[in-house]
């Protein structure tokens, strides 16, 4: 191929698609809120690759760099912060690293381990997704401005909620241990909140609450798994 015809491939990003030529990398377990950063990136002309644990992660991060790194920081096999802090300090560095979570207490360790940004769940503005990739990506890969896009709430299919209930189903069967407890009340916080299932919502915080206080969590459990099973039985909308 001859340099003209590298040139005509460069993908240089447009008022209506900022973020096209960028390759994201979302490091996620949830398929909801992977959903929802899939179809953020297929509206700002982003390509999109996913992985759902560390050890996915960094068998992509081994094959080719992405542009933009976003990670979770509650993942199955460990905390996005430890991938962050591995990342950031690498050479070449990826342009944009945003860590996200539901607990918006976790900003200051993000930024601690090197992230250049953090983005509080439930992540379903697309102007503001767009901000915060933008506010860090080279001046070489900015978009005209003003971006002509309007704002737009995200909101993927609840088909996918139920995935992400199967998937916390399937934990609580196998285990339900301190460390299993802690994963499921981050993830599963965090994905009620994002498909505004606010009854979900509540009995997690009522279990971290029952937790927290140094209280038996047996009923705490019960009564959140028997919830999960009511939805994935229903199989419908919330």
């Amino acid at each position: 191929m001859d340099s003209i015809d590298a040139f005509s491939l460069i993908r240089a990003p447009t008022a209506r698609r900022p973020l096209l030529g960028q390759t994201v990398l979302v490091v996620e377990d949830s398929r909801f809120a992977s959903e929802a950063v899939r179809m953020m990136c297929l509206r700002s002309g982003a390509r999109i690759r996913r992985a759902d644990s560390l050890e996915t992660a960094h068998r992509h991060l081994a094959i080719c760099l992405p542009t933009v790194l976003i990670v979770d920081v509650g993942l199955p096999d460990g905390s996005g912060i430890d991938l962050i802090t591995t990342i950031a300090e690498a050479a070449p560095r990826i342009d944009v690293i945003v860590g996200t979570s539901g607990d918006g207490t976790q900003r200051a360790a993000v930024l601690a381990a090197g992230a250049d940004d953090f983005i509080e769940k439930p992540v379903d503005s697309l102007v503001a997704f767009q901000s915060v990739i933008l506010a860090h990506l080279p001046a070489n890969c900015q978009p005209p401005t003003p971006r002509l896009i309007e704002d737009e709430v995200i909101s993927p299919d609840l088909v996918v909620y139920q995935d992400d209930l199967n998937h916390i189903a399937q934990v609580l069967d196998r285990d339900a241990g301190e460390n299993t407890l802690d994963y499921v009340t981050q993830f599963l916080g965090g994905v009620a909140r994002s498909a505004r299932d606010y009854d979900m919502d509540r009995a997690v915080t009522c279990l971290a609450q029952i937790r927290n206080a140094g209280r038996n969590p047996d009923q705490g459990v019960a009564s959140l798994s028997e919830m999960v099973q009511s939805r994935i039985t229903a199989a419908g909308p919330i």
